[in-house]
């Protein structure tokens, strides 16, 4: 028997990317999988491929950046399973206009909005379920850019980032003792559809060396299915060739 089976798992950003990557491994795993994402179509095309490989998947489309849309899902959720066991925390989004002389109060709420507001929702949405099974798993996708403020991904996304990582570690801090893990991944440069917003474009051979959106889901499948007295607080994932070492050891040949 598979290791999530009778399980189910709420994942968000679901249509692309790590969300998406996440959604399939889980569901490989025996969890059934509810997805959403702000379009329907990315999203009904992962539970096809779920379903194709004989997963169960359902399709609940929602601007997450909305607290009445999460309340709405959450309770769809409950009402069709009565349980969520795993809640991965993937949506977000970045902005061109990402440097303090570029930067809006629009575009500061959007990006704050998507990344940070979006996952503290869909946390405050879930908890009452889990409270009520005496356990589950939350899984958020921070960043790098969570643990060391970065100009490449912009004020707005660093601090949102940041923003996760805390709320993450306190649900811990309160949760524990109703057997409620809590998890926060910092993965580095990533080839996920996010990088087509990068003011500087990033090429197809630099991507291809960056982690994949693959192997960030087999972390988070990894995660959830850990045994119930364990927790992994945080966690970072990088790849190999990582261009900021790169960059900083071409600056120290150089000097």
């Amino acid at each position: 028997m598979a290791s999530l089976t009778g399980k189910v798992a709420w994942v968000t950003g679901a249509g692309s990317g790590i969300g998406q990557a996440a959604a399939i491994a889980l569901a490989k795993e025996g969890a059934a999988v509810v997805l959403t994402g702000r379009r329907k179509e990315p999203l009904d095309a992962t539970a096809a491929t779920i379903k194709q490989a004989g997963g169960k998947a359902v399709v609940k489309p929602g601007d997450l950046m909305k607290a009445s849309a999460v309340t709405r899902i959450a309770a769809d959720i409950d009402k069709r399973f009565a349980r969520c066991d795993i809640l991965v925390n993937n949506a977000g989004l970045n902005i061109l206009e990402r440097s303090w002389k570029q930067l809006t109060p629009a575009g500061a709420e959007q990006v704050i909005d998507g990344n940070l507001s979006s996952a503290f929702y869909c946390s405050t949405a879930v908890l009452p379920m889990m409270r009520r099974k005496k356990g589950g798993v939350l899984i958020h996708t921070s960043s790098m850019a969570g643990r060391n403020p970065s100009l490449l991904s912009g004020a707005a996304y660093s601090a949102a980032k940041h923003g996760v990582v805390a709320m993450s570690h306190t649900i811990n801090m309160e949760e524990c003792v109703n057997g409620i893990r809590s998890t926060v991944v910092c993965p580095g440069e990533v080839a996920t559809p996010i990088l087509d917003k990068r003011p500087i474009p990033v090429t197809k051979e630099e991507r291809a060396r960056m982690a994949q959106s693959e192997d960030v889901g087999d972390l988070i499948r990894y995660i959830a299915c850990l045994p119930a007295h364990i927790v992994i607080n945080e966690v970072m994932i990088n790849p190999t060739w990582n261009r900021g070492y790169v960059a900083n050891l071409a600056r120290t040949t150089k000097s």
